[in-house]
């Protein structure tokens, strides 16, 4: 197939501000390699291709306007989230006084917080969970509480609507957040499971925070596409603070710069009141211009040309996992470009503790993450979101110095 974009260069991204690469061995991230080794990054969640073009000539065209002062949103770019929506996700009517900047999704996510409740509550997340989530609410003072999601006998993820309902009751629980399509295991809630859960959170008056920022990544192979939680039904539009961004599609994690879209009027304004409160969560002039080209016509190619590509990448990883590496199992994901790796059985047969398994990695270059800090004792994220070769080259490695 013939694409219009670039997603084959290898990326030079040492010495170029790359967490990916330049974070290596700073304690959180992977170790280096051994000599002789280079780095494949295949775990914080970023890509490694080439930028949208258009996304660029946005940027340098506002560059070359000599004066950086104070400046509002423009329409332009509230009309590109609402075009974007409306062909990305079949949202219609999506007004301006209904979206609100955002310091990324994270940011958003204790704007809410801080509007529905106060440190001490607990909120319900599913667990394994997304390392940012569980992080934000602890630093914060709130109470955790997780309920787990379970994989059925064809291997998919579902919630487990009985375990939610037990802790709404028995919790007093009146916020969750919610990821959708999920971070880390990849899955694409259908409109009837969210229909369930809402009926859950109708009953015992559950606020949602949906962390939607991943709904652009939905994998060609999938069986259902991404409907945003607030197109559910009508409560679901009204108890839901929903949050997006430009970073995960466009890999513009370092311009920072996310949205919510809340149509209920009061958790609009406490929402918006309590993003204010620092005085910090403010809009950069160049973030405004990156998100208006890459939510333009361009981008709309861009985004269904790197699906395809990601399709590929995961068809293609987990079919060497299920033929090639005994004792690692896998879902077969719909979104995101992360894999989610059970290696339980591997680790238990080889007598290997999982950090043992993510050293031998980190040491040939395959630099992946460390699943357990998302909520799974044998567990390693891998993110696909590289060109095929380094792809293909970090699957080589890991076969012969690793599973071999």
């Amino acid at each position: 197939m013939i694409m219009k974009y670039d997603f084959e260069t290898i990326l030079e991204r040492e010495g170029h501000d790359a967490l990916a690469v330049d974070g290596l061995g700073t304690g959180f991230a992977p170790d280096p390699p051994e000599q002789g080794f280079s780095v494949i990054p295949m775990w914080v969640a970023d890509m490694n291709f080439p930028v949208l073009p258009a996304i660029q000539e946005h940027v340098i065209h506002r560059m070359q306007h000599p004066a950086f002062g104070y400046f509002m949103p423009s329409e332009e770019y509230y009309a590109s989230i609402s075009n974007w929506q409306r062909s990305r996700n079949g949202v219609e009517g999506l007004e301006e006084k209904q979206i609100g900047y955002e310091n990324g999704v994270l940011g958003g996510v204790m704007s809410a917080l801080a509007a529905l409740c106060v440190p001490g509550e607990k909120i319900l997340v599913h667990k394994p969970a997304y390392i940012g989530f569980t992080l934000c609410l602890k630093n914060a003072g709130y109470d955790l509480v997780p309920s787990e999601l379970k994989r059925d006998d064809d291997g998919t993820w579902r919630m487990d609507l009985e375990d939610m309902e037990q802790k709404f009751r028995e919790g007093n629980i009146h916020t969750m957040i919610f990821c959708s399509p999920h971070n880390p295991t990849g899955r694409v809630w259908t409109a009837e499971e969210m229909e369930e859960m809402l009926q859950l959170c109708k009953k015992y008056d559950v606020w949602v925070i949906s962390d939607e920022i991943w709904s652009d990544l939905i994998l060609t192979h999938s069986p259902v596409k991404h409907v945003p939680l607030q197109s559910v039904n009508a409560d679901g539009r009204e108890r839901t603070i929903a949050l997006y961004a430009p970073s995960k599609t466009f890999n513009l994690a370092g311009l920072v710069g996310s949205y919510h879209i809340i149509y209920n009027r009061r958790l609009k304004v406490l929402t918006d009141k309590a993003g204010s409160l620092s005085h910090y969560n403010n809009m950069n002039v160049l973030s405004m211009h990156a998100l208006i080209g890459a939510y333009s016509d361009e981008g709309q190619i861009w985004v269904d040309e790197l699906c395809g590509v990601l399709s590929e990448n995961v068809r293609y990883a987990v079919a060497r996992i299920r033929k090639e590496w005994d004792g690692i199992d896998v879902a077969m994901p719909e979104g995101t470009y992360m894999l989610f790796l059970d290696c339980e059985a591997w680790c238990t047969a080889h007598h290997v503790p999982v950090s043992d398994l993510l050293k031998a990695g980190w040491r040939i270059g395959v630099a992946w993450q460390d699943g357990r800090t998302f909520g799974g004792s044998y567990t390693i994220r891998m993110n696909l979101a590289l060109p095929e070769t380094l792809l293909k080259e970090a699957f080589d490695r890991l076969g012969r110095y690793v599973f071999s």
